[in-house]
């Protein structure tokens, strides 16, 4: 297609490293070997040298708040984005936000419950000049498309949407459809 990697497309990973998380160390099993939070950040930092990296989601545990600080301080050449930690839950970004845990979340209307809370978590983000990224739902997708509405109402830099099968397509065809009606508007 004629990318060039760093420049036109980049890679943004969702480690998940709750699943990981045992005993209070990182249970890396393809290695055969258990990390500290301080190990897994030197794994990103090997990565971010190797490969065009945009963003790390879900870095370390949940509910590991002082390393999420270290990361983001070592890190700060990608975005951090917080699910499992935030849970787009307003109070757990604000802890997140005060603390300098993260620097973007995923959003996901099926965490928070609903739509009031949803739109708060993404509100409180743009207060504080952080990124939102809605995401499709985690544990059983529809082919709701509702997500993609929230993205360009709170103008959302990204969405999280997946690999391209049925439901997702769909999501995909309503960004366009979006797109085309803010182009024929103008």
């Amino acid at each position: 297609a004629g990318y060039k990697a760093g420049k036109d497309a980049g890679l943004a990973v969702d480690v998940a490293a709750s699943e990981l998380f045992e005993g209070g160390k990182y249970d890396l099993r393809l290695e055969n070997k258990k990390v500290t939070a301080e190990e897994m950040i030197d794994v990103y930092e090997g990565w971010i040298k190797k490969y065009p990296m945009i963003s790390i989601e879900d870095g370390l545990d949940e509910d590991d708040w002082e390393n999420w600080v270290k990361m983001g301080e070592r890190l700060k050449s990608v975005t951090i984005i917080g699910d499992d930690l935030t849970a787009t839950n307003v109070e757990r970004w604000q802890k997140a936000i005060e603390m300098k845990a993260a620097n973007a979340i995923l959003i996901k209307l099926n965490q928070a419950g609903t739509v009031s809370e949803t739109v708060e978590c993404c509100m409180l983000a743009k207060k504080h000049g952080l990124m939102t990224i809605p995401s499709h739902r985690g544990g059983g997708e529809t082919n709701d498309t509702f997500m993609v509405d929230l993205a360009v109402a709170v103008e959302s830099e990204y969405i999280k949407v997946g690999p391209t099968r049925g439901e997702r397509v769909g999501k995909y065809n309503r960004l366009m459809e979006i797109e085309r009606q803010l182009s024929n508007s103008k």
